[in-house]
């Protein structure tokens, strides 16, 4: 595997003509998280999930350890699947490099137009926090992970998996956490924000400051539920979706 194939997983294939929705993983997560999300949406889209350097199959690569470096890598990667309709779906970490990767994409000759971004469980990428849990030792972050139950208990509880687990997680905290967003930055396409009413890590205030990052339209849908609302209620989310897909392809 080598190229874009290393990059994107496509779990369930579908005919062409249909939308494609790219999801971009969380801090610490890899493309298999999105793996239910893709058979539920499935045939009426095809999901293509990102898979960052540095887990899972791609453990033995080097981490990317910055959100915009690591956008571009993933806007080339997603060079031979620019043929279809497309959205993107990123959720916290995964929220700001869609947008960055959309940004990227803007700028390049002959990439599609993006026909809608949906952005989960993220404050917008200008608003700020004094944030630095990459910075803890195990237990603190181990601790920030149960906070979030970002991670099955099951993992936590076994010191082998959480050796495999925590430096990618670092890794991508530290990617987020000394991003630094650009407040006028913004893309062509309308964003949809997502977030659950319990989520510490944005509260529906920060939620609606993405609104000023498009120059199309916005609009905002609160869940029940935590940082990780989407894995409770992936009903209401893959309706919410396919509602956000069609009005974006003004049907």
């Amino acid at each position: 595997m080598s190229g874009g194939d290393a990059w994107i997983r496509r779990f369930h294939p579908a005919h062409a003509g249909r939308t494609r929705l790219v999801c971009f993983p969380h801090a610490g997560g890899s493309a298999s998280f999105y793996h239910p999300l893709s058979a539920a949406l499935h045939p009426d889209v095809e999901v293509l999930t990102v898979q960052y350097p540095g887990r899972q199959d791609r453990r033995g690569e080097p981490f990317a350890t910055e959100i915009l470096p690591l956008a571009e890598r993933v806007a080339e990667a997603l060079g031979p699947w620019q043929r279809e309709p497309w959205a993107f779906f990123g959720h916290s970490m995964g929220a700001v490099l869609a947008f960055e990767t959309a940004r990227v994409l803007e700028r390049t000759p002959g990439a599609p137009p993006l026909s809608a971004l949906v952005v989960s469980g993220r404050r917008a990428p200008a608003t700020r926090r004094d944030e630095a849990f990459h910075r803890e030792d195990d237990d603190g972050l181990i601790a920030e992970i149960r906070r979030l139950n970002g991670t099955e208990s099951g993992v936590l509880d076994n010191e082998e998996l959480l050796r495999m687990v925590l430096p990618a997680v670092r890794n991508d905290y530290r990617a987020i956490e000394t991003y630094r967003g650009d407040p006028e930055a913004r893309i062509n396409a309308p964003i949809s924000a997502f977030i659950g009413d319990r989520d510490p890590k944005s509260t529906v205030a920060e939620a609606e400051r993405w609104a000023g990052h498009t120059e199309a339209g916005f609009d905002l849908h609160v869940f029940e539920g935590g940082h990780f609302y989407l894995v409770d209620r992936q009903v209401e989310v893959v309706q919410r979706i396919t509602d956000c897909l069609k009005r974006a392809a003004g049907r």
